[in-house]
């Protein structure tokens, strides 16, 4: 791919598209969570989280399941979008509904996986829940998404590298739009 600005305008508009599932099944968790945490209420010996409240099976599932119907969506309507752009907008060949479906779930239940891995080390390094751990906190939701796909879709660097600095940057824009209206207790 060039790296002009219309390459780099067209890496980021396909990164965007591709992890959608996994931005919007994260966001899901947050929104459809609460009840029972993942880890039961564990806590550690020395009386800390395993993972946390914050994780929950409710926001699990639900997100997962967002996931897999952006993705559905995707497997369905991808191929029109590349034949209307005529092949200039080179998106992931989704294979039809049925392998979007599964990308988009392997997409959700990832980014899911990796946000609540990213609250196990947290615990584990005695940050309390709510507070911030810069870096971590933007993208363990996508590393997990990106590794949990990567059964299913091989993406080359250029689009991963991508990915993560769009989602470092998007991360901290809907969080604080999330903090503004009331969805969140923290900006970050």
């Amino acid at each position: 791919m060039n790296f002009d600005f219309y390459g780099i305008i067209i890496l980021c508009i396909v990164g965007i598209y591709f992890i959608l599932p996994a931005y919007l099944s994260n966001a899901g968790g947050l929104l459809f969570g609460g009840g029972t945490p993942v880890d039961f209420g564990y806590k550690t010996k020395n009386g800390n989280d395993l993972i946390g409240k914050g994780c929950t099976w409710r926001g699990l599932i639900a997100g997962t399941l967002i996931g897999g119907i952006i993705g559905l969506i995707q497997g369905i309507i991808t191929p029109s979008i590349v034949q209307y752009f005529g092949g200039a907008l080179p998106l992931i060949n989704y294979g039809g509904a049925i392998n979007g479906l599964f990308i988009g779930l392997l997409l959700g239940l990832g980014a899911l996986i990796g946000d609540a891995a990213g609250s196990f080390i947290k615990r584990r390094m005695n940050i309390k829940q709510g507070k911030p751990a810069p870096i971590l906190d933007q993208l363990d939701f996508i590393i997990g998404a990106l590794v949990l796909v990567s059964i299913m879709v091989k993406l080359d660097l250029n689009m991963i590298i991508a990915i993560l600095i769009i989602s470092l940057i998007l991360h901290l824009s809907t969080n604080i739009i999330a903090y503004l209206i009331g969805i969140k207790d923290v900006w970050y």
